[in-house]
């Protein structure tokens, strides 16, 4: 676990990335992902994922089949339409991430605002939201990749940007805000919005993606909030 790096105005409000952050879906993406390459003789690796993690599902879909060299072949579009007949059997499966639950619901009895910021679209959400709908209502607003404000995907701040202005009381100093984010683009997005970033990347990221974020964690379960000003975990318990 990283130390808190720098000094900095005491959190007040948080916002949750969803994929590979609370939700263990990026697995899904990768599963699909190889198999549509396997078509093509062609591998898909962690550099490439590591470009496409937090994007816009268009913006991805156009990394993935230049990167790969199959755009020849497969559109960026007609990629998404084969990969979404398979998505969508898959979503409905999707587990919580370990501690997310438990942050979660610790941050909403503490009182402190917290929202989610995602790249999914609504079709998407309720899909993988579906047995966990419950702990996503404890989220003061949800703000989706096909909201209308978000006019440019991660690591463009867009996203975190709307989310910001959703809260109550606003406009809010982004220094406040506190950002949890697995992927680069997305904690890339965060410093562009002026907020902190704690980053939960998967080990398989090369870490040199690690730098930009102000702490780096293998797992929700080590957060500390008082690191941060926030209300501690009244036990020690995971």
């Amino acid at each position: 676990m990283a130390a808190v790096s720098g000094k900095r105005l005491a959190i007040t409000h948080v916002i949750f990335d969803m994929d590979g952050l609370l939700l263990d879906t990026e697995k899904f993406y990768t599963e699909v992902q190889e198999i549509i390459l396997a078509r093509f003789n062609k591998t898909f690796d962690w550099s490439l994922k590591a470009k496409m993690m937090g994007k816009k599902a268009i913006e991805a879909a156009r990394v993935f089949v230049e990167e790969t060299g199959i755009s020849d072949s497969l559109s960026a579009e007609d990629f998404l339409v084969e990969r979404e007949a398979m998505l969508q059997k898959l979503f409905p499966t999707s587990e919580l991430m370990p501690g997310a639950s438990r942050l979660i619901e610790h941050l909403h009895a503490k009182g402190v605002p917290i929202c989610l910021a995602t790249g999914s679209h609504r079709r998407h959400f309720e899909l993988k939201t579906q047995r966990h709908g419950d702990l996503f209502k404890l989220m003061h607003h949800i703000v989706l990749g096909d909201d209308p404000e978000v006019k440019q995907g991660k690591p463009s701040p867009d996203v975190f940007l709307a989310a910001a202005r959703r809260f109550e009381g606003g406009p809010i100093d982004s220094q406040k805000f506190l950002v949890f984010e697995d992927a680069p683009a997305g904690a890339l997005a965060a410093k562009n919005a002026g907020m902190s970033v704690v980053m939960v990347p998967d080990p398989r990221l090369d870490s040199s993606h690690h730098a930009i974020a102000d702490q780096v964690l293998s797992s929700l379960t080590e957060f500390n909030p008082s690191e941060w000003g926030l209300p501690p975990f009244e036990n020690a318990e995971i």
